[in-house]
């Protein structure tokens, strides 16, 4: 005798559609971001990216809490991510550049090339995120670099070399940090990340006058995430090369 499925309730499905709901809702706070940087208000913009960031960053553990997946079957969450993601993490950063001046008139398109393209190949790939809950290659976090890039008022070459360098770090054989998966330090890390992101948080709340200290402040964090990539890369290495020898 077949056995009878546990129906659903529908304190579950309101649960769970409401984390597609706000996975969905990132791509409409990307275009206020967008329109906010055609207007030129990139303060503005940079606070929606900011929000599609925050929602990117509880969205799928909201959805492992509530059983997304076992619930609402019909929707595949992981590709809805993607889709969003590339949109608020790439497109609009991608846009951002080419509206603004940090890349200069020519080195705007050739970014905006760039970030499109490293992307597409990073959310196309199916190592982009491990087995071991790394990300592979430079994880497209052009949202953040973009904030930088902006309130560190760097000269447009500068700009330009840094894009053009994470953009090959797409393609490069790179383990980095995905601070609420690596199960290392995972609860350390997404202290650590949150208390970062706060940082950025007021920074830009003060940008123009007053936000450097906490911009400082922030790479504390920056470095601790490349280090931590870095160890993650070369772990990785000697796991492979044992494997290969065995």
């Amino acid at each position: 005798m077949a056995k009878h499925e546990t129906p659903v309730r529908p304190t579950q499905l309101v649960c769970a559609w409401g984390v597609h709901l706000l996975t969905a809702s990132g791509a409409v706070f990307g275009l206020f971001a967008l329109t906010a940087a055609a207007r030129g208000d990139y303060v503005a913009s940079l606070f929606w990216m900011a929000l599609t960031v925050a929602i990117d960053g509880v969205d799928g553990a909201l959805a492992r809490t509530f059983h997304v997946k076992a619930v609402v079957p019909s929707v595949d969450g992981a590709l809805l991510d993607n889709v969003v993601d590339y949109f608020t993490w790439s497109v609009v950063p991608a846009f951002f550049l080419f509206v603004s001046p940090l890349a200069g008139e020519a080195g705007r398109l050739p970014v905006v090339a760039a970030i499109l393209i490293a992307s597409g190949y990073q959310f196309a790939r199916i190592d982009a995120k491990t087995t071991d809950h790394t990300f592979s290659g430079f994880p497209s976090y052009w949202n953040i670099l973009v904030f930088y890039l902006f309130v560190l008022g760097y000269p447009a070459w500068f700009n330009v070399s840094v894009v053009l360098l994470c953009a090959a770090a797409s393609f490069a054989p790179l383990r980095c940090l995905y601070p609420s998966r690596t199960p290392h330090w995972r609860a350390f890390n997404v202290a650590f990340g949150s208390l970062w992101a706060l940082c950025l948080t007021v920074a830009l709340f003060r940008y123009p006058a007053g936000h450097m200290p906490w911009v400082r402040l922030s790479w504390v964090y920056v470095v601790y995430y490349a280090a931590f990539s870095a160890w993650l890369t070369l772990r990785a290495g000697r796991e492979s090369g044992e494997g290969a020898v065995s």
